[in-house]
């Protein structure tokens, strides 16, 4: 309750000092490195007004409003830098950015007096997601938490992969340093899931988008993760063990002995991961052989002042050896629970390995007006997929007793007995290759008192080869009661066989162009407006597209520190593989891109404590409508995807998304994310029918839930320390959803996902106690971790609620063709232990 009162008494305060003062905050950063620059001191000139940057190279501090400020940088080894305001409005926030130039150098510094962000992404930066409780050991696990519109879909904690504003994995655009990203294709559930390629231990910050992006970003219709790695300064590293898994990484710079200005830098990162932990609490028992590994580099060499070459490369294996034995699930309600019982024979071996190779080259000359950059690009994937299993299970499926008595849990009737056979040999061989170029120039076209204008130009060129090799040979039988389904009195027939064998070999070009135009009027507002043009075209469907994309943002000045923006486009999909292969393994060569139609509106809103060493709160809410057309409808089961193989559907998403992040305690940031969504969509000459609660008939509807429709989200990322003890940490990853729509398989289509998920709850909470700081070195110089730059020891609980929640359903079939539907649950509750050292 005190803390209650303390903090209603600050924000009941703040407006008062808000009526007061100005603020300016920002961040400093190193010119050469790009790395923050903590202990600045920033004072006003004339006054005993100082404060120092933090850590993290951020600073705030408060100013005497309508009046002229010179804000002066000193930092020793640094040039000393001079900023004037003419004179800022009580209550007005303004943002300055620098990057400060070591002592000597004839580098320019570079200030940035901004507002607003680009248009619609989140910047986050990783340091504090490294002691996040997650099950993969991957990036993506954290962005429900900190993006907007961002769910995990039915995989849940075992998968990686997110779905973002009604859209699936496969509409999500990631890229490191500006390489594209890809992905297996294979994989059909999140325990065979290995390692994403984003590391943790090497990133900088991120970059995210929902939707509404700009046209120097890619084709594909829901989101943007926008990862840039490391420039090192200095030799660091790290090492982390624990039950689920190890990793360690290395990186430093080294500078010519003949040229200041020339630098090698590195950056390496090994990470293996076996969650048989988390497997073996599966209900299907057996043995769990899961192995992934993986190891990427990043190279960078400043060739000259204004030319820099780098080098990036990744190795991903992922190994799903699995031995099932039985199961056993009951599920129903307190007057009627069926227990299915499974015996197993047999095994499944899968293998998924990807190699990635990129080298860019990036020319920024010293320019003192309109910067320029150049920068050339190419990368070469390769995916090497297989996908073996022969599985017997013999099933008996009854109802059982469910009172309190001495029969508790007896069978009374025996529903179903039979055995499902299901093989696989699959094998997919992908080969990606592109080259890039993509520059951009800014032009500063007047400065003054009363406003400054500035033009961003950016434009890019791709060309793709795809060459893709797929071999399906699938099938599945069933039997129940000794006759083989479905039912033929002359011959055996299997429930589905899928044998194909498909080579295709594309290529695809695009282009892009953009402009940025930029005015303040200082004191007064701050305006961008982005639009640009992007165009494609694939020679496999001979299909061009050009997709027009605007956004604006506005923030008015000295007021409320509160920013506006717009977003709209179209968005194309072109088809990559998946989506062009039908459900019996042909592919159509024909199929067109999916299309989309965004519009969004939102607001960026900081306010709550506004003191040096702690950051504002953030609000961020966006309420946004997609139209869709030429979908290609798909079924999910797990995290494995089927498509149609045609354009057979349109659709619509609306929806609101709500962020509230920042340091509920003074250095612990916290985020927290409210979703609301209505996902439809209708299939191409279909009327859909719906059976109404309490009504014998079915009734005609217009549109139908699509699979990743989820009505409301909520995931929760809070950290927090003891009283006076920052070394003691607490992290609570929290997550709800509500259930996931889902229909019978091979007739989903008249009633379509009519059925719905059990709601998704988890709560993850990690304790971490910081074992060693460098600083305690003059107190313990015996330290057996003095060797170490920190480290930090962790107890982690996954599930602390024990909930069971459903990943996908076992269908049951009996011989009157009467269908049952057995949950697979996720994991259930484990403890882990984690162990980070770093180094430097």
């Amino acid at each position: 309750m005190q803390y209650l009162i303390s903090i209603l008494t600050i924000f009941c305060a703040l407006p008062l000092v808000a009526q007061e003062k100005a603020t300016i905050r920002g961040t400093v950063t190193d010119r050469l490195f790009d790395e923050p620059v903590e202990l600045v001191t920033i004072y006003v000139q004339g006054s005993q007004n100082v404060v120092e940057s933090d850590i993290k190279g951020r600073y705030r501090i408060l100013v005497e409003p309508n009046k002229e400020i010179i804000l002066n940088f000193t930092r020793i080894g640094y040039q000393a830098v001079q900023h004037i305001f003419n004179g800022l409005s009580p209550g007005a926030v303004r943002e300055l950015n620098l990057s400060l130039v070591p002592a000597g150098s004839d580098l320019e510094v570079i200030i940035t007096d901004r507002q607003i962000e680009d248009a619609g992404i989140l910047r986050e930066d990783v340091e504090d997601l490294k002691l996040l409780p997650t099950t993969t050991g991957n990036l993506e696990s954290a962005l429900p938490a900190i993006a907007l519109g961002t769910s995990g879909g039915t995989g849940g904690e075992l998968s990686s992969q997110y779905n973002v504003r009604g859209g699936n994995y496969d509409e999500n655009l990631v890229y490191v340093n500006d390489f594209e990203i890809f992905r297996p294709q294979l994989v059909r559930s999140g325990q065979q899931e290995g390692l994403s390629f984003p590391n943790i231990d090497l990133m900088r910050d991120l970059s995210f988008s929902s939707g509404g992006f700009e046209s120097k970003y890619g084709d594909k219709m829901s989101s943007v993760l926008d990862i840039y790695y490391k420039r090192p300064q200095e030799t660091k590293g790290s090492v982390e063990l624990s039950l689920l898994g190890a990793s360690t990484h290395i990186e430093g710079s080294i500078q010519s002995k003949l040229n200041s200005y020339k630098h090698f830098r590195y950056l390496m990162g090994a990470r293996y991961k076996n969650n048989q932990l988390l497997l073996n609490s599966l209900d299907v028992k057996g043995e769990y052989r899961p192995q992934f590994f993986d190891f990427q580099t990043y190279l960078t060499y400043d060739l000259s002042r204004s030319l820099q070459l780098a080098v990036i490369a990744n190795y991903n294996s992922s190994r799903y050896d699995f031995e099932p034995e039985s199961r056993e699930t009951a599920q129903g309600l307190i007057d009627f629970t069926l227990k299915l019982t499974t015996e197993f024979e047999g095994q499944e071996a899968d293998d998924f390995a990807t190699a990635m190779g990129g080298v860019s080259l990036t020319y920024i000359p010293d320019r003192t007006r309109n910067p320029l950059y150049l920068k050339f690009l190419t990368s070469g994937f390769r995916t090497r997929e297989r996908e073996r299993f022969d599985i017997e299970g013999a099933y008996r499926l009854s109802q059982i007793e469910t009172g309190v008595g001495d029969d508790a849990g007896e069978e009374i009737l025996v529903l179903g007995t039979g055995i499902q056979h299901v093989y696989a040999r699959n094998a997919l061989n992908s080969r990606i290759f592109n080259i890039e170029h993509k520059g951009g120039i800014e032009f500063q076209l007047e400065a003054s008192d009363v406003h400054e204008k500035t033009h961003f130009l950016q434009w890019g060129v791709k060309l793709q080869s795809e060459d893709i090799s797929d071999k399906l040979n699938e099938w599945e039988r069933l039997d129940s009661a000794g006759y083989s389904l479905p039912l033929d009195p002359n011959t055996v027939q299997l429930q589905y066989v899928l044998k194909s064998r498909n080579d295709l070999n594309s290529l695809r070009y695009s282009v892009f162009i953009q402009d940025s135009y930029s005015v303040i009027k200082p004191g007064k507002s701050e305006m961008k407006i982005t639009g640009g043009l992007r165009a494609i075209y694939w020679d496999m469907n001979k299909e061009f597209n050009v997709s027009p994309r605007f956004q604006i943002l506005y923030k008015p000045l000295g007021g409320k520190d509160i920013a506006y923006r717009f977003a709209t486009g179209l968005y194309y999909q072109p088809p990559f593989y998946r989506e062009m292969r039908r459900f019996d393994g042909t592919v159509n060569r024909d199929l067109k891109a999916q299309k989309s139609f965004h519009i969004l509106g939102g607001l960026t809103m900081d306010f709550g404590p506004d003191v040096q060493g702690r950051k504002k709160f953030r609000m961020i809410a966006e309420v946004y409508y997609k139209k869709l057309w030429d979908l290609v409808h798909y079924d999910i089961s797990n995290v494995r995807i089927r498509y149609s193989g045609e354009n057979d559907a349109t659709g619509y998403v609306v929806g609101l998304d709500v962020r509230l992040n920042g340091e509920f305690v003074p250095g612990a940031e916290s985020w927290i994310n409210f979703s609301f969504q209505r996902a439809r969509e209708k299939l191409d000459g279909i009327q859909h029918m719906k059976f109404e609660v309490g009504s014998p008939e079915a009734e005609a509807v217009k549109d139908v839930p699509r699979p990743t429709h989820q009505l409301v989200t909520v995931n929760v990322f809070f950290q927090d320390y003891l009283p006076n003890n920052e070394n003691f940490k607490v992290h609570l990853n929290l997550a709800f959803g509500t259930g996931l729509p889902f229909g019978v398989p091979d007739n989903n289509i008249v009633f379509r996902n009519t059925f719905r998920y059990s709601v998704y709850r988890r709560v993850d909470i990690g304790f971490s106690v910081l074992l060693w700081d460098k600083s305690w070195l003059q107190r313990k110089p015996k330290h057996f971790l003095r060797f170490s730059r920190n480290s930090w020891l962790s107890l982690e609980v996954f599930n602390l609620l024990g909930i069971r929640n459903e990943a996908d359903k076992t269908w049951i079939k009996a011989i009157n063709n009467q269908q049952f539907a057995i949950s697979n649950f996720l994991t259930s509750r484990r403890l882990n232990v984690r162990w980070r050292i770093e180094f430097g």
